[in-house]
């Protein structure tokens, strides 16, 4: 019998492996099938397995779960060994399927995790996920696995749905149970909530930097007294000598060995600087409450984007006005101090990180718990050494760029005369598309594809300057078209990574377990 065929390869693959294993469904089909996507449904059997080099999800069934199944779009197959009563169903991985899997699966819908440690996984392929999740199962860390801002879904011409139904798939395919997170990333309108919140997602997080006034840092005491004045202080519910009070000649005892006794000025910089975004950032919670209090969500916020670093103080006075206002919160994304660079290691004194980061965990335990959050997380191994050390757990990592990046690792190593075309084509956008990123790669230090050898390119993406280059260039490379409207790269991309998915997934799978490592309890 089919069923019980299918059952022993799981049964004798274990909880570990997700090697593919070649399975005759006919005489003429040949399966490779995920072992750890088989699933048992009432009397059915669900798994995904590739065929012809192609993803489908195949559906076991027989008369009684007929119902539950015939939602799920798909063709049916001829059995040669099985009895009438079953029935084989191949479904396209596609977005309406995705949908009614996640009807029928709890663990393909993705939920909110609070304050446990987390990491964002940003894939903006959707084929990076499996990687994802081998590099974190086992372990105690939370899966963000469907992460993607508004303006990378711009870069790249993808939908909400599109970076879901990734996720949906590659929980699937991995047997991962153990629930995921979806992040609405960097929302800066109640358009943009409306859309995520369409697409099912469960994290949203909030970025006013729009309304941060960065000038505040360079004013005069009376100037930010004039400045205050102009507040939409109707929003934020309180008026400007009652929010003063709350902090004037105060001492704000963190512990014993920490207090916050911030000058009129610094106060008033305060307000001038963040008031406008504690307003925007009510406005946002608001619109959640209103429309979407039926649903699982929680919200982060981010103040990362802003010229100058997150005060110890500022972080002190954003948290606590949120507190104030009732704006319910999982994570708040500050301006650390040193360089947070797009797809590099920090670039800092790590010893004085390390002081001011011990500052803002004090703040962080005693107005919450709640999670601070590295944005352009990608890479910082140096400052993850060193939060491991202080055993924090309340930490939220989010990343992106990097998983494309070690998709250009494997392109590199697999199709070296594509990534010669796409490092070439990256140097000459470099300058235009680098304005809205935090980088300082030097252009000369990279040279033309031709003058690489192959050696030398499999090494390439351990280069700063190289791996900048191409990281604030995704959208340009995954959307530009030629001359006749067609893809210049992308469907060359695609196919070098799914012909050589398991080399992608064990460059994502050991560059994920680095960035983890320092925050790890190994579950057993």
């Amino acid at each position: 019998m089919l069923k019980e065929r299918l059952l022993a390869i799981k049964d004798k693959t274990g909880k570990n492996s997700n090697d593919r294993i070649v399975f005759d469904i006919t005489q003429d089909d040949k399966l490779e099938i995920y072992p750890l996507s088989i699933i048992a449904k009432d009397k059915s059997l669900y798994f995904i397995a590739k065929h012809n080099n192609i993803k489908y999800l195949y559906i076991l069934y027989n008369q009684a779960d007929q119902a539950q199944v015939q939602n799920i779009t798909g063709v049916n197959l001829n059995l040669e060994d099985d009895s009438a009563d079953f029935k084989l169903r191949r479904a396209l991985l596609n977005h309406e399927n995705a949908r009614q899997l996640q009807k029928i699966f709890d663990f393909t819908r993705p939920k909110p995790f609070g304050t446990q440690t987390s990491i964002g996984l940003g894939d903006r392929l959707g084929l990076a996920n499996p990687g994802h999740l081998r590099a974190i199962k086992g372990t105690n860390i939370k899966a963000i696995l469907a992460q993607q801002s508004i303006r990378e879904l711009n870069r790249t011409k993808r939908k909400p749905e599109d970076v879901m139904d990734a996720a949906v798939w590659a929980v699937f395919q991995e047997g991962y149970h153990e629930g995921f997170g979806a992040d609405a990333d960097h929302l800066k309108t109640t358009q943009d909530i409306d859309l995520m919140m369409q697409a099912g997602y469960t994290m949203f997080t909030f970025d006013p930097s729009d309304y941060v006034a960065n000038e505040a840092d360079h004013l005069s005491t009376f100037k930010l007294s004039n400045r205050a004045k102009e507040l939409p202080w109707l929003e934020l519910n309180i008026d400007l000598e009652n929010l003063v009070e709350r902090y004037k000649d105060k001492k704000n005892v963190v512990d014993e060995t920490f207090t916050l006794k911030p000058t009129l000025h610094e106060i008033l910089r305060a307000i001038v600087k963040y008031g406008g975004a504690l307003a925007h950032m009510n406005r946002m919670y608001q619109y959640v409450i209103e429309n979407y209090s039926d649903r699982p969500f929680e919200i982060e916020l981010s103040v990362d984007e802003t010229q100058a670093v997150t005060s110890p103080f500022d972080h002190y006075f954003i948290a606590n006005e949120l507190i104030r206002m009732q704006i319910e919160f999982i994570s708040l994304a500050p301006r650390f101090i040193g360089a947070f660079e797009k797809g590099v290691d920090y670039r800092g004194d790590l010893d004085i990180f390390q002081q001011e980061y011990i500052k803002h965990m004090k703040i962080a335990r005693l107005l919450g718990p709640y999670k601070l959050s590295f944005h352009s997380g990608s890479d910082k191994f140096a400052v993850y050494e060193r939060v491991g050390l202080l055993h924090d757990r309340f930490i939220h990592i989010k990343t992106a760029g990097t998983s494309y990046l070690e998709a250009l690792r494997t392109i590199a190593l697999e199709n070296p005369k594509l990534f010669r075309e796409i490092l070439d084509f990256a140097r000459n956008q470099y300058d235009s598309e680098k304005k809205t990123y935090h980088v300082s790669a030097d252009l000369s230090r990279v040279r033309s594809g031709t003058s690489y050898n192959n050696v030398e390119l499999k090494n390439l993406l351990d280069d700063d300057n190289v791996r900048q280059v191409l990281h604030v260039t995704f959208g340009r490379v995954l959307t530009e078209l030629d001359d006749r409207g067609k893809y210049l790269f992308k469907d060359r991309f695609i196919k070098c990574l799914i012909e050589n998915e398991d080399t992608y997934s064990d460059f994502i799978e050991t560059h994920f377990k680095r960035h983890i490592a320092p925050f790890v309890k190994v579950i057993t």
